[in-house]
């Protein structure tokens, strides 16, 4: 009697434990304004792509040598896409695409997606059309998916991952 009764109250207590250990359903961590303004950002980083202005794009970027860009790379024993690591390299990078002939991002705005992932980190999503012809890219428009990290320094939103992949074509039906 007494080893069911300890078990029933060990199990008891387990049982309460975990439904008081289980986590609260999680609030967003930032608000709808900041939000707001991470989507105002990102089409000032698309404006200022499509201009080509490469001293306000640095501008946009975090300082430092863990900012990354992933892009299309010329280069064959980088592979055909390869992260660029710091901002020296993200602006020779993002100069080498934008002097190579037009480059123009077109995102679809209506599917631009910002999160916040904690207090001070934020990810925007958008899939988009880009035409370039860098490293062998012919200049028609194409599928992309644009992945970006965005960073709170200060009272300022700043670029500290940009991901660019692109969508492979639709496999042809078989038959």
């Amino acid at each position: 009697m007494y080893k069911t009764l300890l078990v029933t109250v060990a199990a008891s207590a387990l049982a309460t434990g975990a439904v008081t250990s289980a986590p609260a359903v999680r609030q967003e961590p930032l608000d709808a304004a900041t939000l707001s303004a991470i989507k105002s950002k990102f089409g000032r980083l698309m404006e200022l792509a499509n201009k080509h202005d490469f001293k306000a794009l640095h501008g946009m970027f975090w300082q430092s040598p863990s900012t990354l860009l992933v892009a299309k790379s010329a280069i064959q024993s980088e592979g055909n896409w390869a992260g660029f690591w710091g901002n020296e390299a993200i602006d020779q990078k993002l100069h080498d695409i934008g002097s190579s002939g037009p480059v123009v991002l077109e995102p679809d705005y209506s599917k631009l997606r910002v999160v916040g992932l904690t207090r001070d980190v934020a990810e925007s999503y958008v899939p988009m059309n880009i035409t370039v012809s860098y490293a062998g890219q012919d200049g028609t428009p194409r599928p992309f998916l644009m992945i970006i990290n965005w960073l709170r320094i200060g009272k300022d939103w700043k670029v500290a991952s940009e991901i660019i992949l692109p969508v492979p074509p639709v496999p042809a039906a078989k038959g």
